[in-house]
């Protein structure tokens, strides 16, 4: 773009094609975009709410979010928040795919019809440089100041109009955490798709290409628009002190993961028992409303039982969530990636990768779409192999059903850490320092290269936002729900039906003599050495589709096998097929075993073939049979 294009030279509103059926009907579609921590996401929650879904763009694996906000006037216009970027020149793909999607390079998805830019107001000077970028692409633009409330209260100052005067388009000084003038954004949705009048002012912008230009441009423009920069966050440099101290943050760090534990078991426990009390009592009414035969069988022992066996865990891995939600608002979570890159960079990672990992432990697909923020592609490689590694919340059901079932809940150091606790945050431990081992194995033989530089930007400190972390919380529930209402349900009624066939003589075949229990049996010589029955041996088959599903499939074949009883304790009946070593096996298996076929087809996406992905299954297998076999051994003595 040459200088002199202005944000007033307007393009004509284009189909959006790539989108889903509904957008393609509007014909009209605005993007959201801003550097990191800008707010832009809190912004695009407060005006979708939960009328919004996560896409991928066409073509590519990267993931955006889309979603309907609603105008002053009531219209509804479509928002597709971006990856964030710092400049229109990326450096990774999430950076160029936004890139695209606004020059409308994309293919398949047109040019949006209307920008949002979403700039921190404390950060002006430097956020200004996308400034000029964007207002070159000549799409109706509204620059959006955020955090209002924060700019006033550390005593800066800022005169929106003249900066839309300087700008030539305009600018909207809001918090999108409180909602403080988020009716502008509203009013810019309504009229976004409209052209500006031909005697609208056209403003010189720099030449994109001169970066001293553009820093000087950035400069003058905050300068005459009265632009006061905020007093430093006090909080912020003496949290930082202590957070970032050498010795004393690590130490901090390892206080806040017991901390997010130990209150994950004892403050999850009554919403538990709520849970299953509600699974119990809605499966004895729903038993007694249906008449004997196969139907409530197949109900009450196979989906009833599969199904409730998982939900069971829900309050707990959303409490998770909760404690992640709070960490990575409050600004505290980009303080732990910057801890983190000390112990990478010695495997040969740098700190940039500890957000996938940190996501992963939410669920490896997201976290390996999210390596494409990593620059360097052999350091992304290693990222995507090492993430299945990291304890996702699918491990969570079996984790927490082995533990709470073998483990007594004693003090191991009075109040603050209990046994239940330690055992959780060793298998967090042992999947983390895999992980690194294996990094290590890859940068010192197939991977190796030269270190790289690690540069972070850190947010200032913030409390969380509650509208924010509650969406989140819907969300998490959501995917767990529609995990348990397809995935689960579908293994526990197929399930239910091979532990039912071969019928002889219009009779159900035994448990043992049923086709499922064929299958655990054929198996069971090569999981025996590991203290694994047949049953087991049934569940780590099930267990290939997700992790969770061992729960359900071990629900479904207890549940058959008591059938004739009024309550079907999954605990005890566990206490009868496994010994404590072989519990302690099953652990370490899940902590190191690739289960999710949902990774393996995106990791062979994200590499273009079904090498790695082979290697990393082969790999991932094979190292967890072994420390299985080697935890039972040692626990046997």
């Amino acid at each position: 773009m040459s200088a002199g294009d202005s944000c007033h030279n307007l393009a004509e509103p284009s189909l959006t094609t790539g989108l889903d059926p509904s957008v393609r009907a509007l014909r009209h579609y605005v993007a959201l975009v801003g550097p990191p921590n800008a707010g832009k996401t809190t912004l695009f929650n407060r005006l979708t709410g939960l009328r919004q879904k996560v896409a991928n763009f066409p073509g590519v694996t990267v993931e955006h979010h889309i979603g309907k906000a609603r105008t002053t006037a009531g219209r509804e216009v479509f928002l597709i928040d971006l990856p964030g970027i710092y400049s229109m020149q990326p450096r990774s793909e999430d950076e160029e795919v936004t890139r695209d999607v606004l020059t409308g390079a994309k293919e398949g998805l047109g040019q949006p019809d209307a920008v949002i830019l979403i700039l921190d107001a404390t950060n002006l000077h430097r956020h200004l440089l996308l400034a000029a970028p964007i207002l070159s692409l000549g799409l109706p633009t509204l620059v959006v100041l955020n955090m209002a409330d924060d700019l006033a209260k550390r005593g800066g100052s800022i005169d929106p109009a003249a900066l839309a005067a300087q700008l030539g388009c305009p600018v909207a000084l809001i918090s999108a955490a409180t909602g403080q003038d988020v009716d502008k954004v509203q009013q810019f949705l309504e009229g976004s798709s409209a052209r500006p009048p031909a005697t609208a002012k056209r403003v010189e912008l720099p030449i994109l290409q001169d970066l001293p230009g553009c820093r000087r441009w950035a400069g003058q423009v905050g300068s005459d628009s009265g632009y006061s920069a905020p007093a430093p966050p006090i909080w912020t440099r003496r949290l930082d002190s202590v957070f970032l101290h050498p010795q004393l943050g690590p130490f901090v760090f390892l206080l806040v993961v017991i901390s997010v534990f130990q209150a994950i078991f004892s403050g999850a426990q009554p919403l538990m028992d709520g849970v299953e009390s509600w699974i119990t009592v809605s499966g004895n009414w729903l038993g007694a409303a249906l008449p004997e035969g196969i139907l409530r069988s197949l109900l009450i022992e196979g989906i009833w039982a599969g199904v409730g066996s998982v939900l069971v865990f829900l309050p707990q891995i959303l409490m998770l969530f909760l404690f992640i939600g709070i960490l990575e608002d409050s600004g505290y979570l980009a303080r732990a990636a910057l801890i983190a890159d000390r112990t990478m960079s010695l495997v040969g990672l740098q700190g940039k990768a500890f957000i996938p990992l940190l996501s992963a432990y939410a669920c490896a697909v997201p976290a390996i779409l999210s390596t494409r923020t990593i620059e360097n592609k052999r350091d992304r490689l290693a990222t995507i192999l090492i993430a299945p590694f990291m304890t996702c919340s699918a491990r969570l059901a079996p984790y927490l059903l082995l533990i709470g079932t073998f483990v007594q809940d004693r003090p191991l150091l009075g109040p603050f850490l209990h046994t239940q606790t330690a055992a959780m945050l060793g298998l967090y431990l042992l999947g983390f320092l895999a992980a690194i081992a294996t990094a290590q194995l890859l940068r010192s033989t197939v991977l190796r290269r030269q270190q790289s530089v690690f540069v972070l930007e850190l947010p200032p400190y913030r409390m969380p936002n509650v509208r924010s972390l509650a969406l989140r919380l819907y969300d998490r529930a959501f995917v767990f729900l529609k995990n348990a209402g397809t995935v689960i349900l579908l293994v526990s009624a197929c399930l239910w039906i091979l532990a039912h066939v071969p019928y002889k003589d219009g009779q159900p075949a035994k448990l043992e003599d049923s086709v499922a229990g064929q299958i655990g049996h054929a198996i069971e010589p090569a999981i025996k050495p590991l203290g694994f029955n047949w049953k087991i041996g049934v569940g780590l088959i099930t267990s290939l589709a997700a992790r969770e599903v061992i729960v359900g499939t071990l629900g479904t074949i207890y549940g058959i096998e008591n059938a004739d009883k009024d309550d079907v304790n999954l605990q005890q009946a566990l206490r009868k097929d496994l010994t404590p070593a072989g519990a302690g096996a099953l652990l370490v298996f899940f902590a190191f075993a690739m289960q999710c076929f949902s990774t393996i087809a995106v990791v062979r996406r994200e590499t273009g073939s079904w090498f790695w992905p082979s290697v990393q299954f082969a790999y991932m297998s094979v190292f967890a049979y072994l420390s299985a076999w080697g935890t039972f051994v040692l626990l046997s003595r």
